[in-house]
């Protein structure tokens, strides 16, 4: 999970859009990790795939509303980011956390992910 969250980070501080391959080739990189792996993942690799996915899931999404040639594609990985989101969700509840556990074990991979970066002036302590 850690190449996958280090690109991410990456993808993060860039201040272009990828193309539709590097998007799609990571894309499968990520469903291939869930694939092979999520059965035996901790929650810290839970947290980090569900903050990855909830990203990929919304930036398809945004892409599949310009309507360009590859709109479908994007949508349909958007749906399979979030089926993985949900389903990432469900098992951690499954496992006795709370919703609020969740989002604060998420919310502190995406400060992380953040404070590789440039600096993020949004409060906060």
């Amino acid at each position: 999970m850690e190449p996958l969250l280090a690109k991410m980070k990456e993808y993060l501080q860039m201040d272009t859009e990828i193309t539709f391959a590097e998007f799609k080739d990571y894309y499968h990189e990520v469903m291939d990790y869930l694939q092979k792996n999520y059965n035996v993942m901790g929650k810290e690799e839970l947290f980090a795939a569900k903050f990855i996915v909830d990203i990929v899931s919304r930036n398809g999404k945004a892409r599949a509303a310009r309507k360009g040639p590859e709109s479908k594609k994007y949508k349909k990985m958007a749906e399979k980011c979030s089926f993985w989101n949900d389903a990432i969700n469900f098992r951690l509840q499954k496992e006795g956390l709370t919703q609020q556990e969740i989002d604060s074990g998420v919310a502190k991979v995406e400060e992380e992910a953040a404070g590789a970066g440039a600096s993020d002036d949004s409060g906060g302590n």
